[in-house]
């Protein structure tokens, strides 16, 4: 079988450069610079939100909040069963995710999450034109709410149903076509976040993540995402996936923020099966890390760019992605 590495490296930079929407941007646009103790006031941090983890607060009723991301997946090897990065054929997975949330109370919040792509493995055919990937729908509940002088965070619990509207079986000879999985996914997690205040008086805004994705399977036929070749007729099921975000942000100014993601990702074996045929990839693990630095025009508006590293891992690629994005809030 052929492993379409193109189209793999596009599912990862998908799911793992999973965003950041920031409702906290939500707050006045012009609030006062710093309260007389030369402490910086929360209203007077604007914030974009690092790269990859993912906001608990919710939507003030009636906003929504668009953040179209932009990411160039590009494979920089693979780890093998010991850990060791081996070399592979240069490609990219250009991609595109937006986040579409909207506050529907208080504590609820429900969305979607389009996306699109184009691979370029290199060496073979490029995709046929740019394609529809698959689609996210969104719910979130918010638990708690982070208050000065308490310990508690802000923190939500988070649903997503990931819909298998992209392309991923009959590919013929364009494998690069493939942009989704053929299987729906469940996500579970929770979100938390929390303020400190560093020595200088300014806010070093921290977020912790972790989510659960459980795969159905999905029928495949022919040439796949999965590497198999013509006249095949069987099913795949994905692996679940458990990702860890730690997150953080300082606020150098009103406008210009530093960021940074550390993430830890499982995936499970994918098993691949048909009559009188079942294989199964080994588990695997990556190590990551998302620099970054946002620019806030105002408390509504914000960019943000920087890439996420894979630093280390097993039984998985290495990838450079290049990300970024525009927050609003209206």
């Amino acid at each position: 079988m052929k492993t379409n590495i193109a189209a793999v490296i596009l599912l990862l930079a998908a799911s793992a450069a999973n965003g950041n929407p920031t409702p906290d941007n939500s707050g006045p646009a012009d609030s006062p610079v710093e309260p007389a103790s030369g402490r910086q006031s929360r209203d007077d941090a604007w914030w974009t939100g690092p790269l990859l983890a993912a906001s608990p607060g919710t939507l003030t009723p009636g906003h929504f909040l668009i953040e179209p991301y932009l990411f160039d997946a590009m494979a920089q090897g693979h780890y093998d069963e010991a850990g060791h990065r081996q070399p592979v054929p240069h490609s990219n997975g250009f991609g595109s995710q937006s986040y579409l949330l909207y506050g529907l109370t208080d504590q609820v919040g429900v969305g979607l999450i389009p996306r699109f792509g184009f691979n370029d493995p290199g060496s073979g055919r490029d995709s046929s034109k740019v394609g529809i990937g698959d689609l996210t729908l969104q719910a979130q509940y918010g638990l708690t709410h982070f208050e000065e002088g308490s310990w508690i965070p802000t923190t939500a619990f988070v649903v997503q149903e990931t819909l298998p509207t992209g392309k991923y079986d009959r590919l013929g000879d364009r494998p690069t076509d493939g942009l989704g999985s053929g299987a729906y996914s469940t996500n579970l997690s929770l979100y938390s976040q929390y303020f400190f205040w560093m020595p200088n008086g300014r806010i070093l805004r921290t977020r912790l993540d972790v989510s659960y994705s459980i795969s159905g399977s999905a029928g495949v036929r022919d040439v796949s995402v999965y590497g198999t070749d013509e006249g095949f007729r069987g099913r795949a099921r994905p692996g679940n996936v458990t990702v860890v975000n730690a997150a953080a942000e300082y606020s150098m100014t009103r406008h210009w923020v530093l960021a940074m993601d550390v993430v830890y990702e499982h995936d499970g074996s994918t098993h691949l099966y048909r009559p009188g045929f079942n294989i199964a990839t080994r588990p695997g693990y990556t190590w990551s890390l998302a620099p970054a630095i946002e620019y806030n025009f105002n408390s509504r508006v914000g960019i943000i760019a920087g890439a996420k590293l894979t630093t280390g891992g097993r039984n998985a690629t290495a990838v450079v992605i290049p990300v970024a994005a525009v927050n609003i809030v209206i």
